[in-house]
């Protein structure tokens, strides 16, 4: 009975670390999609749902509109009527020692600038992204929006996938 056990359990060693292996070399799937606009502009984007220290839960996307190698922009998107984010605010990105304030280019954005609900800011991307050359954890911080959010690396890898990516 001992003997069976120990096969059994060297079995079961043996299935658990090659099962550990096998997901551990999977690459991760990146979660970008492509699809046209309303005026059939090929757009690009990585969507996340994130929370920041305070629990609270934000939107952040990453886009391109156009062909690669067009603008970069990241939006970050609160519940209306939980937050108001004035316009200019710029983000302050932190990564180890590295630091970035990416310019709020909000107001640029007809459909944003009409929102009265004022609850979605968009900044420029290109200017992080040109700096990073693995993916690394991020910080983000709004001023007097919220303090911290972790962005975790594989949705930097998402936005570094973008410039590049196929459209429609």
């Amino acid at each position: 009975m001992r003997r069976a056990l120990r096969g059994a359990g060297a079995w079961l060693v043996t299935l658990c670390v090659a099962l550990v292996l096998g997901t551990a070399a999977a690459p991760a799937l990146a979660l970008v999609h492509a699809h046209p606009d309303e005026n059939g502009t090929p757009v690009v984007r990585s969507l996340e749902s994130l929370r920041d220290l305070d629990d609270q839960s934000w939107q952040v996307v990453a886009y391109r509109e156009g062909p690669p190698g067009g603008p970069l922009r990241l939006r970050i998107v609160g519940y209306p009527g939980k937050v108001r984010i004035d316009h200019p605010t710029d983000l302050e990105v932190r990564s180890g020692r590295l630091a970035w304030q990416l310019e709020d280019v909000t107001l640029a954005s007809a459909a944003l600038a009409g929102d009265t609900r004022a609850a979605a800011a968009e900044f420029d991307l290109a200017p992080l992204l040109a700096d990073l050359h693995q993916d690394r954890p991020l910080r983000l911080r709004l001023p007097k929006v919220f303090n911290e959010m972790a962005v975790p690396p594989y949705v930097v890898a998402e936005w570094r996938s973008l410039q590049d990516a196929a459209g429609v």
